[in-house]
């Protein structure tokens, strides 16, 4: 019975392996090579090479280092991270694959791992397994659900006619042998899983970036000219006193002019150099990094890591029901008699005659069994049923003679005693009218039975989101003695309300996707709070009538798609990128795949099919709304750590753009030499970098209307700080620098060298105090700081350690030394861009503009 080796072997040549080909790995080279892709590194590239061209020229080479250091950092970064994600869900699949089953092989029973199974092999099914391959049923017969297939949640009973077998479904009960005629990729699954293509949506953040990056080239471009204009204007026009005669000398003065030119080619270079945020790329791969691993520990795996910023510009999230926003597990929260209600076994265990009755009809006459006090077998609703009632050792003396499986077109299960007594368990329209008397709860048998209270009870229950299954018995009688109903319910995760009204606050729209009737749906959407009276909940048949056009009218509208189909999901999700929405969507079946990749961010079930997961950007390991929400949460924070680094860095950017372009004119050159501006570097891109990717997310950002995917990365509120911050920094350090006043309290010599040390030491505080006020929008720049404690620890160490370079730098640093008086006096002239700012926030919230990043 069974292939025997030799067949075994000629099968997999012929067929191939039960594998799922997945999509191939990304090396850490790929993943290395992709990172050089992103915009503002191609800018640092072209930096990079123009720096390289011009090497020789200035000897230049600590700053083209710098340059080439940003960019290793912020590619290897990023490829380490997404990386090191990547093995964790490889981790997880090969847990979902560590799958065996039962199969004949040589005549005999042998337990093999389902990738080894080939086509021809004769496998056995009971409850529980599921099911390795396609094929067909051979003999007995099993219920089995097809739903992260088909996305539809009834059970379908399998036999010799209805004998169609598909991978991935589960047995729900019954026991039965198929034989394997596709395997892997020729699968339904494995020819879905294939089907899945890299998306093709950039996410918000990519397209902002690219937007970003043409305007700082533009800017980079403009000082550049600007800066080579003055330079020239300065040594041909100002040198030559505006003497006309001396001025012509000058121009046809070839190596003098060569001299000039290379000078000025060489400067513009440094101020394309000096434009770029040579830390942002890096900045950016921290803060999704960092990130990354914190919402781990909040049961939230980022596959890719632009998924998390995505998920805090969503404007729609498609949901699920089961699972996401219930509990996910079928409970019996209450047991009717006919006239009293019983929370737990342990109330009804005191009326003896009913309770011998209430507990043979609920054990026999179900398909779940206990195996060493653990439930094993049957369907959802039967387990649920089983685990109402303990186990107990007196009611397993009896024999099932016959038994009738639960079927969608009977809608009941029955089963019938050795000692003639036929339990009987479904719906109430089916078993309620057959009732002629009831047991009351002292045993005794009375006739005067109402049918409709019944009902009106039953309807009033099912209106709250709950199923019935109501129980009946005879013994040697044709009528049924009614025994109760359970009233049965997938709860609501208590955390599911507070998560909801969160992101409806977050101006996010929700819509619950589920396979459940209107009524039950709408009940589930009222308690959550998806649905008010404003709103609208469709039927998949109602959808389907409607063509795109007509949804997109009513889309802002819907909560809630009820007796939803797979295609439900994709069409929506289609609808919404169509309407320029930044849509987010759940799924955990093979069916959501096509969906989950279609959409700006794809959350997963951590319980879902590996098809699902391998499609999606982010798996909820908890199958929880409420991650989600911190998911979402996260990536706002993230998106506002990436602004305020922006700020920072292009504050800075823009104040060294001023002075090289206005500095020719009053014969500042440099100011700060290549180690500084070495050391400076290092403060702005990989310290500050890192400062401010751990700021934690705050419940405010949940107030906040979604950011529009078209929105530049840089908004009024951040160029009006970014132009006021750099105008001021410029100015002060022009004035520091020309000033007398300045030069007669800090000490003179001829070679400048304690004016220099101090406007180094100046420029570095004005970067510690610019990175305080570019960190919170609010007037009180220690807001919320010690929920950042990097931040803290990293500033703490710049000052310490420029203090250390100040005093010991030496001719390295080409500092030496400052007095008491001259060390006040540099920290109390930086420190007024605290007091400039906090003007700056004072206008403009006296003037009611958005203070708002």
């Amino acid at each position: 019975m069974g292939l025997n080796e030799n067949e075994v072997i000629e099968s997999r040549k012929i067929y191939g392996t039960n594998s799922i080909t997945t999509t191939k790995k990304n090396t850490f080279l790929k993943l290395l090579l992709e990172s050089l892709a992103d915009p503002i590194i191609k800018i640092l590239l072209i930096a990079l090479a123009i720096k390289i061209i011009f090497l020789f020229q200035n000897f230049d080479i600590l700053e083209t280092i710098g340059i080439l250091i940003a960019i290793l950092l912020a590619s290897i970064i990023s490829s380490v991270s997404e990386y090191a994600s990547e093995n964790a869900f490889l981790k997880l699949q090969e847990q979902s694959e560590n799958v065996y089953c039962l199969v004949y092989r040589d005549g005999k029973k042998i337990e093999i791992s389902i990738n080894d199974i080939v086509v021809g092999d004769l496998v056995d099914l009971s409850s529980g397994d599921k099911i390795p391959a396609d094929g067909i049923l051979k003999k007995g017969m099993i219920c089995v659900d097809e739903s992260s297939l088909t996305g539809e949640a009834k059970e379908n009973k399998k036999n010799i006619i209805n004998n169609s077998l598909y991978r991935g479904s589960v047995v729900t009960s019954g026991n039965a042998q198929m034989k394997v005629l596709k395997v892997g990729n020729n699968t339904i699954y494995g020819k879905i899983s294939q089907e899945l293509q890299d998306k093709v949506p950039d996410s918000p953040l990519k397209i902002r970036l690219r937007k970003l990056a043409k305007t700082i080239s533009k800017i980079g471009y403009v000082g550049a000219i600007l800066a080579s204009l003055s330079y020239l204007f300065a040594v041909i026009v100002i040198q030559n006193s505006f003497d006309i005669s001396l001025i012509k000398q000058t121009i046809f003065n070839f190596p003098v002019m060569v001299n000039h030119l290379i000078y000025a080619i060489t400067l513009s270079v440094t101020i394309i150099v000096v434009a770029v945020p040579e830390g942002l790329p890096m900045m950016i791969t921290l803060v999704l990094s960092s990130n990354m691993k914190k919402m781990l520990k909040d049961n939230v795996l980022v596959r890719k890591l632009v998924g998390i910023e995505t998920s805090g510009s969503l404007n729609v999230l498609l949901t699920d029901k089961t699972g996401t926003l219930t509990k996910g597990l079928l409970k019996v929260i209450n047991f009717y008699s006919y006239k009293t209600c019983f929370k737990k076994e342990e109330d009804i265990k005191k009326y003896h005659k009913f309770y011998d009755v209430f507990y043979s009809s609920l054990y026999y006459n179900n398909e779940s069994s206990y195996n060493d006090n653990k439930i094993i077998g049957g369907n959802s609703t039967d387990k649920a049923i089983l685990s109402f009632i303990k186990y107990n050792n007196n009611y397993y003396q009896k024999k099932i003679i016959k038994r009738t499986h639960f079927d969608s077109k009977l809608k009941y299960s029955s089963v019938t005693l050795d000692d003639n007594t036929y339990f009987i368990k479904g719906s109430y329209e089916t078993i309620l009218n057959k009732c002629s008397s009831y047991i009351d709860i002292d045993g005794i048998i009375k006739h005067d039975i109402n049918i409709n209270r019944i009902i009106n009870q039953i309807k009033k229950i099912t209106n709250n989101s709950s199923r019935v299954i109501v129980f009946a018995y005879k013994k040697n009688m044709d009528e049924l003695t009614y025994i109760g109903f359970a009233e049965i319910k997938d709860e609501i995760r208590p955390e599911a309300y507070d998560a909801i009204k969160k992101i409806h606050n977050a101006g996010i729209q929700t819509i619950m996707i589920t396979g459940d009737a209107k009524e039950t749906a709408l009940s589930i959407a009222k308690e959550v709070g998806i649905y008010d009276s404003n709103k609208i909940v469709l039927e998949s048949l109602e959808l389907q009538k409607l063509d795109d056009e007509e949804i997109k009218k009513i889309f802002s509208k819907i909560v809630v798609i009820a007796r939803a189909l797979p295609q439900d999901k994709s069409r929506l999700v289609k609808i919404a990128i169509d309407l320029d929405l930044v849509v987010g969507m759940t799924g955990d079946g093979v069916n959501d795949a096509p969906a989950l990749k279609k959409a700006n961010v794809g959350f997963a079930m951590g319980s879902g099919t590996e098809v699902a997961k391998e499609a999606a950007d982010i798996i909820i390991l908890d199958n929880n709304i409420a991650s989600i929400c911190k998911a979402i949460s996260y990536g706002r924070t993230i998106f506002k750590s990436i602004r305020r680094f922006i700020v920072y860095q292009l504050t800075i950017n823009i104040t060294a753009l001023i002075i090289s372009v206005i500095g020719s004119f009053i014969g500042i050159t440099t100011p700060i030499t290549i180690v500084q501006m070495l050391w400076l570097n290092m403060i702005m891109d990989t310290f500050a970098g890192l400062a401010f990717s751990f700021e934690s997310p705050l419940d405010e950002y949940m107030e906040e209307k979604p950011k529009n995917k078209n929105e530049a990365i840089v908004n009024k509120y951040m160029f009006n700080q970014i132009i006021t911050i750099s105008l001021y920094s410029a100015l002060l350090c022009i004035l520091f620098l020309k000033l007398p006043l300045i030069h007669n309290i800090i000490r003179n010599d001829l070679n400048n060298k304690y004016i220099l040390t101090s406007f180094f030491a100046m420029f570095i505080f004005m970067g510690i105090f610019n990175a305080f006020i570019s960190r919170t929008e609010r007037i009180n720049i220690l807001a919320n700081i010690s929920k950042n404690k990097i931040f803290i620890i990293i500033f703490s160490f710049i000052f310490v350690a420029q203090i250390f370079i100040i005093y010991y730098g030496g001719s390295i640093f080409r500092t030496y030394g400052l007095t008491m008086k001259e060390l006040l006096l540099v920290l109390i002239i930086s420190s007024t861009i605290l007091f400039v700012d906090f003007i700056r926030k004072i206008l403009l919230k006296k003037h009611n503009i958005p203070i708002k990043i």
